[in-house]
């Protein structure tokens, strides 16, 4: 049983994993399909370090290979058998979490090349300070998307990933009378979706 409050240890923290062979379409001019599954293998990798410091840390994944990798980094893979996409991957997450009686969850994409488990870390325990009812968001860079969720419970509000995410979870929680707040991290900030975003990582790690 998950029942910790305010120790960020006691958290599920569930990391959402797409087939690596598929992967950041949206990069085709600037990486070959090689480069851009390497590419995903290896942000998939430093997501999986840091959900590490969860009591329950899992992967929900889709396909076997990015299975085989959260299971190989020590994560409990939960495989999608028909992956239908970002919200059905994390209600899966958030389902399981809940069977394990976990009070609170952190839900990260697995494309952040710069997170660590100090992100994760600082991110739930901001979370937790604001009450055991609360949603917190880690905003994207410039597409008013989500790199990251916390959720105390589980299922406390619904799931709005995709475009213009976050003022939906915003809205949501307005409505339900929840606890809600931002997360402002530049390492949760930049996910690699455009050309753009790569040119923006080599400008923050000087490669």
């Amino acid at each position: 049983m998950l029942n910790g409050i305010n120790d960020p240890h006691s958290a599920c923290v569930i990391v959402l994993v797409k087939d690596f062979s598929g992967a950041k379409t949206r990069l085709a001019t600037a990486l070959d399909p090689d480069q851009r599954r390497s590419l995903a293998i290896h942000n998939a990798r430093l997501a999986f370090r840091a959900a590490r410091i969860g009591t329950l840390a899992l992967a929900v994944c889709g396909s076997e290979s990015a299975a085989h990798e959260a299971l190989t980094s020590g994560l409990f893979p939960l495989l999608e058998r028909e992956p239908k996409g970002q919200n059905q991957a994390a209600e899966l997450g958030l389902e399981y979490a809940l069977g394990q009686g976990a009070k609170c969850a952190l839900v990260l994409s697995s494309d952040l090349p710069l997170i660590t488990s100090d992100d994760v870390v600082e991110m739930i325990r901001a979370g937790q300070l604001l009450g055991p009812k609360a949603t917190l968001v880690a905003p994207a860079i410039g597409r008013g998307g989500t790199n990251a969720l916390y959720l105390a419970p589980p299922d406390v509000i619904g799931l709005h990933f995709g475009a213009n995410s976050l003022p939906k979870f915003e809205a949501e929680a307005a409505a339900l009378g929840i606890r809600f707040g931002r997360f402002e991290s530049p390492r949760l900030a930049l996910d690699l979706d455009e050309p753009s975003d790569l040119q923006l990582l080599a400008e923050l790690t000087g490669r």
